[in-house]
């Protein structure tokens, strides 16, 4: 199948389709003419890219992960890579998280605006930038 069949099919881009192929992660062969032409596999593939890169892993990752895949066995070099990946997207969950509540605290201010707490929020700011 051509490139607009697949991207139709896996309800992608074509552009995300060439990028995929420029990092090594989804091929094609070529027809005479230079068409990129995909074999009825590659509907799959590109859902399982998709299913990766949903699941927060950059495309390097996923070039290290695809031939596992293929293979039906994972290395453990790549288990823990994909361990240290979660810790990594926790961490940041953790980030967001102490981001929002700081953001409900200046939500609280907003709406309940007093002299005390616009004190206490200077002070606060004025220390903490202090180090």
């Amino acid at each position: 199948m051509r490139i607009g069949e697949l991207a139709s099919k896996a309800n992608v881009s074509t552009r995300a389709l060439r990028y995929y192929e420029e990092q090594g992660i989804l091929t094609a062969e070529r027809t005479p003419s230079g068409q990129r032409e995909y074999g009825d596999s590659a509907v799959d593939r590109v859902r399982l890219i998709q299913h990766f890169y949903a699941a927060g892993l950059g495309s390097r990752t996923i070039a290290a992960i695809l031939p596992c895949i293929d293979a039906g066995h994972a290395e453990p070099e790549i288990v823990e890579r994909l361990r240290v990946e979660r810790a990594l997207i926790t961490e940041s969950i953790a980030q967001l998280e102490e981001t929002r509540r700081n953001l409900d605290r200046v939500i609280e201010h907003a709406v309940h605006p007093d002299p005390h707490h616009c004190d206490a929020s200077r002070a606060s700011l004025t220390v903490e930038h202090a180090f």
